[in-house]
């Protein structure tokens, strides 16, 4: 049970097996369905399938409910919410076979992961998505240290914007991380409420994966919880 002052968050590994697949798509809505359908790449559509399904199985061990009788709709920015308790805030991410789950009471949140991978456009993104606070923080680093400290401040960013609801349509140079005490913001976008009400948790998945929750209350000692298939 889930009590009003917890998020709980939840991790795992998407397995993408055959051996699982039907009954992951058993518990699907026929929305759900619809778009695992479109998926032209077999692995992407076995991960959508799989990482659906193990929300709908684990939303329905807190709501002691059928996981395919749960009804999920969308917001209208695409951020998904549970029609019959929307006190129940949920959020999910993946990043090739990485998958994470928060779930939290009475409060907005969102969560991101990431696979820390060096890439081309990391300057360029720097650029157009960090604010003048985060880039003269970011260029101020070693070179070793640039790629890892990109993704932390990108999963916040991500994290942020997914509890609002907006997503980065939003503006992620409007989320300002403060580089000297990132569980915090140093601005918000406009109809955001106010910077300090929003919190942030860097979540430790292991070398290489960066993953950040984001809550509109306090996140205290945030207990990660292995997936079970």
């Amino acid at each position: 049970m889930l009590n009003t002052d917890t998020i709980q968050m939840w991790h795992g590994t998407i397995a993408a097996e055959d051996a699982h697949y039907q009954n992951y798509w058993r518990v699907l809505d026929t929305d759900e369905q619809a778009r695992a359908g479109k998926f032209k790449n077999d692995l992407l559509r076995k991960r959508y399938v799989e990482v659906h399904g193990r929300l709908r199985n684990l939303l329905a061990g807190i709501l002691n409910e059928s996981p395919e009788k749960i009804r999920i709709k969308t917001a209208e920015h695409g951020k998904p919410f549970l029609v019959d308790t929307p006190e129940l805030a949920f959020n999910l991410s993946h990043s090739a076979d990485a998958m994470v789950i928060a779930v939290g009471r009475n409060c907005r949140l969102g969560v991101d992961v990431e696979f820390c991978k060096p890439r081309t456009s990391m300057v360029g993104l720097v650029d157009k998505c960090f604010a003048e606070e985060e880039i003269a923080y970011w260029n101020a680093l070693r070179e070793a240290q640039q790629t890892v400290e990109f993704y932390r401040f990108w999963t916040r960013k991500e994290a942020f914007v997914k509890a609002t609801g907006h997503g980065i349509s939003l503006g992620l140079s409007l989320c300002v991380v403060n580089p000297e005490n990132p569980t915090g913001f140093l601005r918000v976008p406009e109809g955001c409420g106010e910077a300090s009400t929003w919190h942030v948790e860097d979540i430790d998945l292991g070398p290489g994966v960066c993953s950040a929750l984001v809550a509109d209350k306090d996140i205290v000692g945030v207990k990660l919880i292995a997936l079970e298939l």
